[in-house]
């Protein structure tokens, strides 16, 4: 009888990370909220009539300086998904035969990329002539930035060294606030006016400053915003161990209720602050992102609970068309082309909201149809 030869799988395929359906579905909420999500959501402020949505609504609008709101944690939760798929992605290509030198040069590459784009997205049109008006920082850039120092440090050190250069970042990043003075204010001064961050960058950082005296995208704050994807890497260890689901959501839990905490403590020393991206805010951010994920986790693949997040997965799996496609395309001049005929009979307070929504509508159209042809966009 002849036999039929078995070809074994090939290593790669053996070990290959799972895609986790969790991940996808945050990242995904989570770029719903910074495209157009959190602006509808602003809109419905004080035209229902209900106190929790006016309470809602309030959270989706960024505080002028010092303290906290729910749409702060939304740009930092995307740093630190950036670091939760970073062990998927990099153990993948360990796995694909890669050097460590190889992937550290893929990743390297795209941060550059990111930072083209960032600095296209901030600036266009972009007059390439007059660099001294171009404004340098940028949200991918950022994301660029820290993936590239987060996947340098989980190639080369260990989880322990990775908590002690974290630690390390936040310490020192808080002692120089209070120790290095700020010529005209001192040491120790938090103001939008006499901040360290904002001083450094208007001696070193080139073209334009957001506030022409502060960006809180420029380079003083790269380091403690790096933390966070640093801190994502731990989450994707989580996940990727040989621990039980369960485990895996206690030990989740159990990270973030100590970042919360350790926020919240540091927080009567050095304020809360998104645009100082200040010690305490990072350790608050990483700290509800850990139990984010883990209650995302434990819905969708552990539960199995998944038909409700396709929507965010189909948003999560192209983040990045829908970041650059709500700059370049007006979703929402769309909306009001193809559906202000049937919203102009309502109250004009709400068409604004139903416009805003319309404009959501049409972009998760333009991601589904992406998704159908199997088209995902990355760098």
């Amino acid at each position: 009888m002849e036999k039929t030869a078995t070809i074994p799988p090939s290593p790669a395929a053996i070990i290959k990370p799972a895609r986790l359906a969790s991940i996808d579905a945050l990242r995904g909420f989570d770029m719903l909220m910074i495209a157009g999500g959190g602006q509808f959501i602003e809109h419905l402020g004080g035209k229902t009539g209900l106190v929790w949505v006016d309470a809602l609504a309030a959270q989706f609008a960024h505080p002028a300086w010092h303290g906290f709101t729910f749409y702060d944690f939304i740009f930092p939760l995307f740093l630190f998904l950036a670091g939760t798929s970073l062990p998927f992605s990099l153990s993948s290509g360990l796995a694909r035969g890669l050097s460590k030198g190889e992937l550290l040069r893929k990743v390297g590459k795209r941060m550059l990329i990111l930072i083209c784009l960032g600095i296209l997205y901030k600036n266009a049109p972009l007059d390439l002539f007059d660099p001294a008006n171009i404004r340098y920082g940028s949200v991918l850039g950022r994301i660029g930035i820290a993936s590239f120092l987060a996947a340098a440090l989980y190639l080369h050190v260990g989880s322990r060294q990775r908590v002690y250069v974290a630690a390390g970042i936040l310490v020192l990043y808080y002692l120089a606030f209070v120790l290095i003075p700020v010529p005209g204010y001192g040491a120790g001064d938090f103001s939008f006016e006499g901040n360290l961050a904002g001083w450094f960058d208007r001696q070193v950082m080139p073209g334009r400053l957001l506030q022409q005296t502060y960006d809180e995208l420029a380079l003083f704050t790269q380091l403690p915003a790096a933390c966070l994807a640093i801190f994502g890497t731990f989450a994707g260890d989580t996940l990727l161990s040989d621990r039980n689901q369960a485990a895996k959501v206690k030990r989740l839990l159990l990270l973030g209720v100590a970042g919360i905490a350790l926020g919240l403590l540091w927080n009567f020393l050095f304020p809360i602050n998104k645009h100082l991206w200040s010690s305490s805010f990072i350790l608050l951010t990483a700290g509800l992102a850990f139990v984010s994920l883990a209650l995302f986790y434990w819905v969708i693949d552990v539960q199995n609970v998944q038909k409700w997040a396709f929507f965010f997965v189909v948003i999560g799996m192209n983040s990045l068309v829908m970041y650059l496609a709500y700059r370049f395309v007006d979703f929402n001049e769309s909306s009001r082309l193809l559906f202000s005929g049937i919203y102009t009979y309502a109250a004009e307070e709400w068409h604004e909201v139903y416009q805003t929504l319309g404009g959501l509508l049409l972009a998760w159209l333009l991601l589904y149809f992406l998704w159908r042809k199997r088209v995902f966009v990355k760098v």
